[in-house]
């Protein structure tokens, strides 16, 4: 048997081990009969929060125990297959055996992955806000560029992807979006993409010379119906605008557009759909996805001190350089990834570079400090 057979065996078999850790595999078959005897209660659903997440909770494990299970047994099954294609000289069966083997692995390593995404928020879809920093035009340019990079991702992905505001640029690109993504773990994925994204190139716009652009990226979970923030009358104020953007289906042209305004933390949102009463529904969500994002960095302080303290970049802190002269490159600045790729990161491949990040965190290690500029 290859040794490659092996390998993808033993990967298999690591990721399962994870999985069975995160799930806390010896207790999951007892509290699953748990949740079947708690969603037989006559009562349950007198209280419908209540009820709601112990169903949902219930889901999650059954998923859980399930992917394991399927794990198992398709790699049990797989690996028999070539045993007995071997043993049978039937290289059709051992090498289709072996392909399903190999799809395996990446399967496993997806389940891995979507474990570590059990923070409090991780399973929510979630807002997605860009904005160009110092450097007009080549600043709305790259953060152009990240727009269409994160929608791209999204897509892959399977996700729904909604434009809730956009600003366009004086001569290109925009000054700012603001997106609402849906989907399993969109703000688990990407919640790691909050910061200052740095991007060196040489200038598309005639002046021939090597330019540093800088955009920030902001996400926020949106708030679901478990998690109660409090937005009291006296502390917002309304006010109603005509949309400024880029054209298309998105940008009105009546004074519909509504911009919120939270006075103790001078928060600022905004909507621009067709509907003034769609638009103060949505302003009002993301002014709490905001204030909810605000209470979770509360909480993390400690663990995000030490990357705060990290220098400044334009305002906040940089996680990520783009390089595209005089070498391609891209760089997470917390966890040391690297790929040469870069027209595969910009094009929405941002799986590998996210997952470090998240792998870093679970791990518990410090990241990776970026002591020199790249």
């Amino acid at each position: 048997m290859r040794a490659e057979v092996q390998n993808n065996v033993e990967s298999i078999e690591k990721s399962v081990a994870l999985l069975k850790r995160r799930l806390d595999w010896e207790t999951a078959a007892h509290r699953m009969e748990e949740f079947d005897a708690m969603i037989e209660d006559p009562t349950l659903w007198d209280d419908p929060a209540r009820a709601q997440k112990l169903m949902r909770d219930r889901q999650a494990l059954k998923d859980g125990i399930e992917a394991i299970e399927t794990l198992e047994r398709e790699t049990r099954d797989n690996f028999e297959m070539i045993e007995l294609g071997e043993a049978e000289g039937d290289a059709e069966v051992v090498t289709e055996a072996e392909a399903a083997l190999a799809r395996l692995v990446d399967v496993a390593a997806e389940k891995e992955l979507d474990a570590l995404l059990d923070g409090e928020a991780d399973g929510n879809d979630t807002f997605l806000e860009i904005n160009a920093g110092a450097g007009g035009t080549e600043a709305c340019d790259w953060a152009e560029m990240l727009q269409r990079m994160y929608v791209r991702w999204a897509g892959k992905r399977g996700f729904d992807v909604d434009l809730q505001s956009q600003e366009a640029g004086g001569e290109a690109g925009i000054k700012s979006a603001v997106y609402k993504i849906s989907g399993k773990n969109a703000y688990g994925w990407l919640k790691s993409e909050s910061g200052v994204h740095r991007l060196v190139r040489i200038s598309p716009f005639g002046k021939g010379t090597r330019e540093t652009s800088f955009a920030s990226v902001w996400v926020y979970p949106v708030v679901d119906d478990n998690i109660e923030i409090e937005v009291s009358p006296s502390d917002i104020r309304i006010d109603t605008y005509r949309s400024s953007g880029a054209g298309g289906q998105h940008v009105n042209t009546t004074d519909s557009a509504v911009r919120i305004t939270h006075a103790p933390t001078g928060i600022v949102v905004t909507s621009s759909e067709k509907s003034q009463h769609q638009n103060r529904d949505i302003a009002m969500k993301a002014l709490k996805s905001r204030l909810y994002q605000m209470e979770l960095d509360r909480r993390h302080a400690e663990i995000n001190a030490a990357h705060e303290a990290k220098g400044d970049a334009g305002w906040g802190n940089q996680i990520r350089s783009y390089v595209l002269q005089p070498y391609q490159m891209v760089k997470d600045l917390r966890t040391g990834f690297e790929t040469s790729d870069t027209g595969g990161v910009l094009d929405g491949d941002l799986d590998g570079v996210m997952a470090s990040v998240l792998a870093s965190d679970a791990s518990g290690k410090s990241r990776a400090d970026a002591t020199s500029e790249t």
